[in-house]
């Protein structure tokens, strides 16, 4: 259970992390660079930051359940606020793979093709996409770490 935890919470500090470095100190900070260079900023930025995003969502599936089945018994062994985690974790999950195969690959192929515009626009839908996956994290977390006082 020890080394199941510490993999789930390493795994949500990384993706949420990410996500709050990325919305709140480099989208600002990026925001007044030219658009020629900003948008490849990006591509090289999610390029680094999604490998991690796929390893972190197996280890939160893999950890989480794990931690339920083995070490619970089941979903009739937790609390409310494992199932109200397991839910806002698996929109978490549902946000990312949308973005990841739609606005992400759209915004790479634009950028292949020099089509700026296009992948500004799809920079803006994966901007939307991190925001909601962010609030749902740090609420997530929330549940986390405050469930089993409820």
């Amino acid at each position: 259970m020890v080394l199941g935890l510490a993999v789930h919470i390493l795994a949500a500090v990384i993706w949420v992390g990410g996500m709050f470095f990325a919305y709140v100190a480099l989208r600002p900070s990026a925001g007044p660079l030219e658009p020629a260079l900003r948008l490849p900023l990006w591509h090289r930025v999610f390029s680094r930051f999604f490998p991690w995003v796929w390893a972190c969502v197996v280890a939160l599936l893999a950890s989480g359940y794990g931690m339920v089945f083995l070490g619970f018994g089941g979903f009739a062994g937790v609390g409310p606020h494992v199932h109200a985690m397991q839910a806002t974790g698996i929109v978490m999950v549902l946000v990312f793979l949308h973005l990841f195969f739609a606005p992400w690959q759209r915004l790479r192929r634009a950028l292949a093709a020099g089509d700026l515009p296009g992948a500004g626009r799809n920079l803006e839908q994966i901007r939307i996409l991190v925001a909601i996956n962010l609030a749902l994290g740090l609420i997530t977390v929330v549940i986390g770490a405050s469930g089993r006082y409820w």
